[in-house]
């Protein structure tokens, strides 16, 4: 089935509008037509991942080299992190090899006028949109909460369908665009207490490996009373990692909890026992811990008021990195956290994070209050893991 274009749509297939639109209509259209969406919608705003140098190479930095000769981008834009620090990355052990190459894709998606923010967090830091608003956004953790906690619409975009969505201000109109596709398909009950960035990470570990065993993606969880921006931030980056999840509803915290149908069917439940367990997992046997870090999603100014408070008047005695977008680190350099930080000997590693940084094998062990950089630490750095509360990542960078 061929997709309906607006006039201007078909003039940007037909490439009256250069080349770098063209490219990115094909690529759209063709999505289009392979999930059988009608027609485009218009986006307000587009989250860019695939950023690092490290997972680009030079291929990846040649279709963006071409993309940028012409391509400009048409809605507000934001990048996910990159490989590096921009501005810190020598103290944080990147050679220079790669920090050239990284600064390179930098350059290229400034070329195209895209906001080189290089956050996982981009609702921290000015990429809002309204409720049901239609949107482009990569980055998984974010889409997450895009979809869930803000109410906007958008599909689990990759890399290039989120560049040409920046450069058209189009997507296909299917998925999560659709009510339909929004509905909740398995009620998740929850029956203990959950507090914390860590405990949120655990429990979306718990529901992500639910929803893979009995292949839902669509979570209704009920037994939540409360939960602040960053504990959804960190549940939301883990039912995402752990169950592929781009959208939850929760009772009486996501706007849409009541907006459709609850799901019938057996209501599976989440103890303590079942939080205990998971959490276990997320500690490796025989861990020597040389490595600790928070930010993953990157850390809010909230935490990162936090850190200085537990850290003041104290100094680390393991690498300790505070992964966080760069506007926020200004608003820490600004407010006294960032010098109480540093003063403590911790880094911060803004633009980056543990996760798309080039640091496998440099450390043995990781302490970290993200369930998902567990994941990832374990997959991707070949660390071995602990996950644990702010508080005792502190206590671990310290003793």
């Amino acid at each position: 089935m061929s997709m309906k274009l607006t006039p201007e749509e078909q003039d940007m297939l037909d490439g009256k509008h250069g080349k770098a639109a063209q490219k990115s209509m094909e690529i759209l259209t063709t999505l289009g037509e392979i999930f059988g969406a009608e027609c485009m919608v218009d986006v307000y705003g587009v989250q860019i991942a695939g950023v690092s140098y490290a997972n680009l190479g030079e291929a990846g930095l040649e279709f963006l080299s071409e993309m940028a000769e012409d391509g400009k981008v048409k809605v507000l834009t934001t990048l996910n992190p990159a490989g590096m620090d921009r501005e810190n990355w020598r103290a944080l052990g990147i050679n220079e090899e790669f920090a050239k190459n990284q600064i390179r894709v930098i350059d290229a998606f400034a070329k195209m006028g895209i906001i080189t923010t290089c956050s996982c967090t981009p609702y921290l830091i000015g990429n809002v949109p309204l409720f049901g608003q239609h949107i482009a956004w990569a980055e998984s953790s974010a889409v997450c909460y895009a979809n869930s906690v803000i109410g906007a619409r958008t599909n689990r975009e990759g890399g290039p369908s989120a560049l040409a969505s920046a450069l058209t201000g189009k997507t296909p109109k299917y998925g999560y665009h659709l009510d339909e596709n929004r509905h909740g398909q398995i009620s998740i009950k929850v029956n203990a207490q959950v507090k914390g960035t860590d405990e949120f990470g655990v429990l979306g570990k718990v529901i992500g490996d639910k929803l893979i065993e009995v292949g839902k993606k669509t979570p209704y969880i009920t037994g939540i009373p409360s939960a602040t921006v960053e504990e959804l931030k960190s549940f939301c980056a883990s039912i995402a990692t752990y169950g592929g999840t781009a959208l939850f509803h929760m009772e009486g915290i996501t706007p849409e909890c009541d907006r459709y149908p609850k799901p019938g069917g057996n209501v599976f439940e989440v103890d303590k026992d079942d939080l205990e367990k998971a959490r276990s997992e997320l500690v490796d046997e025989g861990l020597e811990i040389d490595f600790v870090s928070v930010g993953c999603p990157h850390a809010s100014i909230n935490e990162i008021k936090k850190i200085a408070s537990l850290l003041k008047g104290k100094k680390v005695k393991k690498e300790f990195w505070i992964t966080t977008a760069r506007p926020i680190k200004r608003i820490a350099d600004e407010a006294g956290y960032s010098k109480i930080i540093e003063d403590a000997g911790s880094k911060f590693a803004a633009d980056t994070c543990c996760v798309v940084a080039p640091i496998k094998g440099r450390f043995k062990g990781m302490m970290i209050d993200s369930a998902k950089a567990c994941y990832y630490g374990r997959s991707t750095n070949k660390f071995k893991v602990r996950i644990g509360t702010i508080e005792e990542c502190v206590e671990e960078a310290t003793k």
